[in-house]
């Protein structure tokens, strides 16, 4: 890992597919009228940061300051800035922020389709911007927020660490639950026990379902257990839908919720869901391969529903939010700060990044500034 010598605050830069994160100093940056700069304490790293390193989304303008989700204090702001309930943004404020911005709310997308998240001038922190640019990533020691971002405080009972843990997954999780319309008494399996199938799994229980979920990664099926969650243990047998009917009686799932981002995952989701089920796929935000289906039996005679989900809205952020501020956020009641997180400093982030694309950990969280 390079350092330049420079005095300015360090930021983890990525300057192309396959090539390893270093670090360098930025100037700092002159906050704008409407911006605040922020002194980072918290961002992730997320399976779209390892697709990002791999070269596997498209559109990413190399070299980029990875992190599309963070939490800080802010530094500085230019001029009266708000937060979107309107509470004035001041130094020393803890605040977070949506990483998605620059939706132009004009276009057929936003105005007639209402996908605001298909939007094509829309911008993703630590995605769609390069480094060259500044400070437009969390894997940074500061990071510029420009005019157009929604920026919102943490509530009190909402640490940094618990919200960095729900991360990107959580709002994530808000939408694909949403998009699957889990109800009160519906069983719903998650395939995937990972960041975003973890908190699919929080946000499904607390709409009233009975939630199992499936994996066969050691590591991610204890954190499931942990949190106290029914597992479909799939490094004891391949076969889920006999795992679930044993668990549920001869029971199919009314909802099925993919979030492991593996073709083979989804005929294997088809077979687990009830006749006039649903089935939502979040999990393949990058194209990782085809797989085989056949219309008349997985969806026609199913009279089956499938659904994808592609990004949030600043309802899920918010939503997410206040869903992290609940004090028995798990069925177990053990917080997910506890249970997912395992904390880098920002100069290991090599290290987090391989532990996250191994699955060593579940949540990897980079600690942006020592002092934090």
């Amino acid at each position: 890992m390079v350092v330049t010598n420079n005095s300015g605050p360090l930021a983890a830069v990525l300057t192309g597919p396959g090539e390893p994160i270093t670090l360098h100093n930025f100037a700092k940056p002159n906050v704008k009228r409407g911006e605040v700069l922020l002194h980072t304490m918290y961002s992730e790293v997320c399976g779209t940061d390892v697709h990002i390193q791999q070269g596997k989304l498209a559109g990413v303008p190399y070299p980029i300051i990875p992190g599309h989700f963070a939490v800080g204090t802010v530094e500085e702001t230019g001029g009266d800035v708000q937060s979107v309930s309107g509470r004035p943004i001041i130094r020393g404020d803890i605040v977070t922020f949506l990483d998605v911005h620059a939706t132009c709310h004009r276009c057929w997308q936003c105005q007639v389709n209402k996908a605001p998240t298909k939007c094509p001038s829309r911008k993703v922190y630590g995605v769609s911007h390069s480094s060259n640019e500044g400070l437009l990533g969390g894997w940074s020691e500061m990071i510029l927020l420009q005019n157009d971002v929604a920026i919102t405080h943490l509530p009190e009972n909402v640490s940094p660490l618990r919200f960095i843990a729900g991360g990107c997954a959580m709002p994530t999780a808000v939408h694909a639950v949403e998009r699957g319309k889990v109800g009160l008494g519906d069983i719903v399996v998650v395939q995937g026990a990972g960041p975003v199938g973890l908190c699919t799994g929080i946000v499904a229980y607390h709409s009233g379902a009975r939630v199992l979920i499936a994996d066969k990664s050691t590591v991610r099926l204890e954190a499931a257990h942990t949190l106290g969650f029914e597992v479909l243990d799939l490094s004891t047998s391949d076969n889920a839908q006999s795992l679930l009917e044993y668990a549920t009686q001869g029971q199919r799932a009314d909802v099925v919720i993919e979030a492991t981002g593996s073709p083979s995952a989804i005929q294997s989701g088809i077979s687990l869901v009830r006749d006039a089920g649903r089935y939502v796929v979040v999990g393949h935000y990058s194209d990782a391969g085809s797989t085989t289906i056949n219309p008349h039996l997985d969806i026609n005679k199913k009279h089956l529903e499938i659904l994808g989900t592609w990004g949030v809205e600043y309802i899920h952020f918010h939503k997410a939010i206040g869903l992290l501020a609940r004090k028995e956020l798990t069925p177990s009641g053990i917080k997910i700060e506890d249970a997912m997180t395992t904390i880098y400093p920002l100069h290991e982030v090599n290290k987090a990044l391989s532990d996250v694309r191994e699955r060593r950990v579940v949540k990897a969280v980079i600690c942006a500034n020592s002092g934090d």
